[in-house]
């Protein structure tokens, strides 16, 4: 069993001023097990829109919470947003939240479990295992996921089903002694990755809900990201081992 007293939630925004209030507030009012604190930590990659102002406003009112916000200089990628989150995030463990409502912050105490419970050092919340609610949307999205997480297990040689999940939850120790590289997508592939070479580590996947969303709602992932992604983990895997 590992002992947790904060939890880091970073969350990479870019163009989320229709949503990252609402997800906000359903981080705020997520029930973690036990005392677990919660922290925040927006990266805004350089949005265009005003979710800045949002996000300030928001912090502004809620001055109880545990709120930072970074903004990048450019806007560089998730993967870009993700490794400066990280830089800041001062919990035991770190999980990473979209912008978006696709994942609900509901689903924390599920990954949490396998820590408190089974002393996980990483924990991958899957899309496509286990009873919980998902949005019915893309097939060829879904055939896509699939064949990346295949492609990914046969280097990594691990069983994963969804390695392409936004939900990774992470011991801070281990994610802050990752070298990240990737500033879009590839930070999926390069980290599952870099993770599956950690000696004794303890590494678990949870079934969770998702409410994708369609690109007219603001999906940004295309597929040219998927051709990264196969990039990625050819890269990761093998010519880029140390």
């Amino acid at each position: 069993m590992n002992k947790i007293e904060t939890l880091s939630i970073i969350i990479p925004a870019y163009n989320e001023a229709a949503t990252i209030h609402l997800i906000l507030d359903k981080i705020c009012g997520a029930v973690l097990t036990g005392s677990i604190k919660k922290e925040v930590v927006i990266v805004n990659d350089c949005s265009k829109d005003n979710t800045v102002e949002i996000v300030e406003r928001y912090i502004a009112a809620h001055a109880g919470t545990d709120i930072r916000l970074f903004t990048q200089p450019v806007n560089a990628g998730k993967g870009a947003a993700i490794r400066r989150g990280i830089e800041h995030a001062r919990g035991d463990y770190v999980i990473i939240q979209d912008a978006d409502l696709e994942y609900d912050p509901d689903d924390y105490h599920l990954l949490l479990r396998p820590v408190l419970m089974m002393g996980a050092d990483v924990v991958y919340g899957s899309r496509f295992v286990g009873g919980n609610p998902h949005r019915v949307l893309f097939f060829w999205h879904t055939i896509g996921n699939k064949l990346l997480t295949f492609i990914s297990n046969m280097f990594t040689n691990h069983n994963l089903t969804d390695m392409e999940t936004c939900y990774k939850l992470f011991r801070a120790d281990i994610i802050k002694n990752i070298s990240i590289h990737e500033n879009r997508f590839g930070f999926e592939p390069e980290i599952t990755a870099k993770v599956a070479r950690i000696k004794n580590l303890h590494l678990y996947e949870v079934g969770i809900s998702y409410c994708g969303r369609t690109y007219a709602e603001g999906k940004k992932i295309v597929w040219k990201d998927g051709f990264r992604a196969i990039y990625c983990i050819l890269k990761y895997n093998i010519f880029k081992r140390k």
